[in-house]
């Protein structure tokens, strides 16, 4: 059964009936269950379960539109008659008129997080490359799509007059970011994408030490052409841009400690040249460094 001290709902309502009780833990929440009908994206109820191990849903339909993410386990779906197995990084999308028959798999329970909407512009937000209702995908970046999940439920959760909107807006990054990341189903059982995140992640945890392509390709033991192309086929931006936002985005937050010269932080980047660097975070970040400092100062002292 679901603890009731994990949910959230409107004063004096009870939880609503399609909350699944196969599960072991729950962090869930739900707003309001009529929205009004001029609403463009309304949030209906969001969450994450942790399934038993003889988790069964099985519906002919869905009062609203809803977005699974499976965060951890494995397990079995059937969407609109056509049946796949799941595993983390997978998503799917149903609603009304959308039969479901959803199981996890008894040694290895489905963790997965989910939210219900509705609203004038929802189905729009569906389109590919995101998930239609009854389509699968999958995301190349399951961690970006966990942390704004888990930003959706924080919000949910708190008992504030902003929290229908700031769920409708959470909601539409997600959908966007879901749709930005998606890949088609299988991807990321291949070698090619492991690949990819193998190197993502590199980049990620030494951008401040990395210099440029070819040592990002030597270090990850690639040649530099290949792994462009994979960056190419699994992200938006090339792994030099990858490096290159990271870096300018420590550099935004360096300047900010009071004192910080432009050059120090351009040395400590590998920038050698203050005017290339100048030039890059311009780039990156729209505005000069020397701009930026101006700005948080004039905020500081305002």
């Amino acid at each position: 059964m679901r603890n009731p001290r994990l949910t959230s709902s409107p004063a004096n309502s009870p939880d609503p009936a399609f909350f699944s009780t196969q599960i072991s833990h729950a962090r869930r929440f739900y707003l309001d269950p009529s929205p009004r009908p001029s609403a463009a994206l309304a949030v209906v109820s969001g969450g994450v379960e942790h399934c038993r191990p003889d988790y069964h849903m099985q519906r002919p339909g869905f009062a609203y539109l809803s977005i699974e993410f499976v965060a951890a386990g494995e397990g079995s779906i059937s969407l609109k008659g056509k049946s796949r197995r799941l595993s983390a990084g997978d998503i799917f999308a149903y609603g009304p008129r959308i039969p479901q028959d959803i199981h996890s798999d008894p040694q290895r329970p489905l963790i997965k997080y989910f939210v219900d909407f509705t609203g004038r512009k929802a189905r729009t937000l569906l389109n590919p490359p995101g998930p239609a209702p009854g389509k699968l995908v999958q995301t190349s970046h399951p961690h970006d799509i966990r942390r704004l999940f888990d930003d959706l439920i924080d919000a949910g959760l708190r008992s504030t007059p902003f929290r229908t909107d700031i769920c409708a807006a959470i909601l539409q990054h997600l959908l966007l970011r879901i749709a930005e990341t998606s890949v088609p189903p299988g991807t990321a059982s291949t070698a090619a994408f492991e690949t990819y995140q193998r190197c993502h992640q590199f980049i990620q945890n030494h951008y401040l030490e990395l210099r440029g392509l070819a040592e990002i390709a030597a270090r990850c033991r690639l040649d530099a052409s290949y792994l462009c192309r994979l960056f190419d086929r699994f992200d938006y931006e090339s792994p030099y841009q990858y490096l290159t936002r990271l870096k300018m985005i420590y550099a935004a937050e360096q300047l900010q400690m009071p004192g910080t010269l432009v050059k120090q932080v351009a040395g400590k980047l590998g920038f050698m040249d203050p005017f290339n660097f100048s030039r890059t975070f311009t780039r990156v970040l729209g505005l000069s460094p020397n701009k930026f400092v101006q700005l948080r100062r004039g905020r500081s002292n305002t």
